[in-house]
């Protein structure tokens, strides 16, 4: 006999200690959503969203100035295998940097997305704005 598996105890997409909800969900859904306290919570944050195809999120997050009008969502076959935040830097209270290693396979091609990621706070609330691949 198998056990039910337990939504609340789900391991959260960006790697975080955390089961999901009390991770990255708390910030895709419900009273906290899009509060992210630090730009490296957003970043960890949205890399879930990518993982979950929560593009209504991905959306919201990201700064109007350079904000797609639309995203799509994963295609067939793609699998994300994990989230490396290499660094995380403030450059001042509104105004932040994270490099992060993002892995994933599609139909057995395994890929790597390497960025340095500009981040923005508005109105106490963080934005992705853009970022340097490498």
């Amino acid at each position: 006999m198998t056990k039910k598996s337990d939504a609340s105890k789900s391991p959260c997409p960006c790697g975080g200690a955390r089961p999901y909800p009390e991770c990255c969900g708390r910030w895709h859904e419900g009273p906290q959503a899009l509060q992210a306290p630090t730009a490296e919570a957003l970043m960890r944050s949205r890399y879930s969203a990518f993982v979950l195809d929560k593009l209504p999120y991905l959306l919201a997050t990201w700064h109007p100035s350079t904000r797609p009008e639309t995203l799509e969502p994963n295609p067939p076959g793609l699998k994300w295998l994990g989230l490396q935040i290499k660094t995380a830097a403030d450059q001042d209270a509104d105004h932040a940097t994270v490099e992060f290693v993002a892995r994933s396979r599609q139909d057995g091609r395994a890929s790597r997305m390497h960025e340095l990621s500009r981040f923005v706070r508005e109105g106490g609330t963080w934005f992705y704005v853009d970022g340097d691949l490498n």
